[in-house]
């Protein structure tokens, strides 16, 4: 069954087999993706039973993003080095394993300590995931339609997951959202071995142990940096965090250009392609967290939707989210070449945070249309961008390329909730009337918790007050992301048609990657 892939290998069309296969390979992609808004609803449960310190709720909220951020890259490359297969279905035990330890956790430290395996378990799984298809698809087509439903899956799966929590912690105990990972793990490492084939490098080299550590100190304190920004303002000690992160960043690049054998090697940004779907991807998940950063709290702080019912009024978007790859796809193999593609992808979902300024304090559709127009654009944009650097980066470092991937993805999103989050923040705290209590002045929670203190109209006048300063912080925010996503388009529009990129001359963006 074992089979060292190269960039020599011989296309071949892929069957019912590799179909099935991509099928199983779902499974970890979308409980991966799950795991990072599974704890939405369950996290009161967890409260009451386990009665952990605010310290330890947020580290249980937030270990298993950090530790799957800062692994990727350390992952990918070991599964390029052993065999991805092999690194999946390790991983695939872990994340079993700590799943089942998670949901009977008798104490927050514990939780804390399964969620971090849950992390490491899901660095393990997603750039083997990728790097798979990369390998059982090679006929160019496939891929792209394989890569395709890969992008609708991830992105579906973190909306589905707060619905699942919400859900499962209606009708059974909080340990129920951890549970359900254990079947779909279960099957995984049942059929993975006979319906997927093992590839890795044919010459690896030794493995840096060196850039592990350099790598997580490059990604950790940027990520932790930015993703606290926009509760907790631009504070020295964030500033600091990002700036140290950027330091080691700048080391872990050195040492990349000048080890004899790097854990990234420098040669994938010379497949063409591949730095440019890198950085457009990057951009995509910016505007992806950015309009959750707000969406999620204005269905419930802003229309009073309860928690569950805003998760259910959320997955409303994701149906249009599942068409969008494969229309994307058929229109690039029918002959529409793929910078258009992508530019039209980023212009729609620029349109989508056009509509979103324009909501007002009481629109639930106008709102839910402008989710579904962005992060539909979004997703063209990503399966075209992931689509294209796989193909550019040579099979045998298919997994480091899904790791870099995910990575920016991960930086993107990160960035895309502190610089929008911030915006909207200030000009929600400009808004605010300056009579308002001190707490109102800092989160639209506050502020709503300070009304219901309030007697008679006091509170309710308020409460208005805020409701009105948030939507328009969401609508200033919106505006932003608008004209990023628009400079993306003229990016994209620029970059791409610039390398000439089209979808039926793969073989030779494989070529020149492989004699890069």
């Amino acid at each position: 069954m074992t089979n060292s892939t190269s960039t020599t290998t011989p296309r071949a069309t892929a069957g019912r087999r590799e179909w099935t296969a991509l099928c199983v390979l779902m499974l970890p992609l979308l409980l991966v993706s799950m795991d990072v808004s599974v704890l939405y609803f369950a996290i009161p449960a967890i409260s009451a039973d386990l009665e952990p310190s605010g310290t330890q709720q947020l580290w249980i909220f937030d270990i298993y993003a950090f530790v799957l951020a800062g692994l990727l890259m350390t992952m990918g490359s070991l599964g390029d080095r052993i065999g991805r297969r092999r690194l999946l279905l390790i991983g695939a035990a872990a994340f079993g394993a700590a799943s089942l330890v998670a949901a009977y956790a008798d104490s927050a430290g514990t939780l804390i300590a399964a969620r971090a395996v849950l992390g490491i378990g899901g660095a393990t799984l997603m750039p083997s995931t990728m790097a798979l298809v990369r390998t059982m698809f090679t006929d160019p087509a496939q891929r792209a339609k394989a890569i395709g439903i890969w992008s609708g899956v991830m992105t579906g799966g973190i909306a589905l997951g707060s619905v699942l929590s919400g859900v499962l912690v209606q009708y059974f105990w909080w340990g129920s959202v951890f549970l359900v990972n254990l079947p779909a793990m279960a099957l995984l490492l049942v059929l993975g071995p006979f319906l997927l084939p093992e590839s890795r490098s044919p010459e690896p080299g030794r493995f840096d142990f060196v850039s592990v550590p350099l790598s997580m100190a490059a990604v950790l304190p940027v990520v932790y940096g930015l993703k606290e920004i926009p509760s907790e303002g631009w504070h020295a000690g964030y500033v600091v965090s990002i700036a140290v992160g950027l330091l080691f960043a700048a080391l872990f690049v050195h040492r990349q250009r000048t080890v004899a054998s790097p854990m990234i090697s420098p040669a994938l940004f010379r497949g063409r392609g591949f730095a440019p779907a890198v950085g457009l991807n990057l951009v995509c998940s910016f505007g992806m967290m950015g309009s959750a950063f707000f969406t999620t709290q204005y269905l419930q702080s802003v229309l009073g939707k309860s928690a569950m019912e805003a998760a259910l009024w959320a997955l409303l978007p994701s149906v249009p989210i599942g068409m969008a790859a494969p229309i994307a796809t058929t229109l690039v193999q029918k002959g529409v070449n793929r910078p258009s593609v992508v530019t039209a992808g980023f212009a729609i979902a620029a349109a989508g945070y056009g509509m979103l300024a324009l909501a007002g304090t009481d629109s639930l559709w106008l709102v839910l249309a402008a989710c579904g127009v962005l992060a539909s654009g979004i997703v063209v944009v990503m399966s075209q961008m992931t689509d294209l650097a796989m193909s550019a980066a040579p099979v045998e470092k298919a997994g480091s390329a899904s790791s870099l991937l995910e990575t920016g993805q991960e930086f993107g999103g990160a960035l895309g909730m502190a610089v929008l989050g911030s915006v909207g923040t200030a000009l929600y705290r400009h808004d605010i009337p300056a009579s308002a209590p001190a707490a109102a002045h800092e989160t639209l929670g506050g502020a709503l918790a300070v009304a219901r203190q309030l007697p008679g109209r006091a509170g309710d006048a308020l409460a208005a007050s805020a409701r009105e300063a948030f939507t328009s912080g969401m609508q200033g925010a919106a505006i932003a992301g608008a004209v990023v996503l628009a400079l993306a388009a003229v990016g994209a529009a620029t970059t791409l048609r610039r390398i000439h990129v089209r979808a039926t001359p793969v073989a030779e963006a494989e070529t020149e990657a492989a004699a890069a």
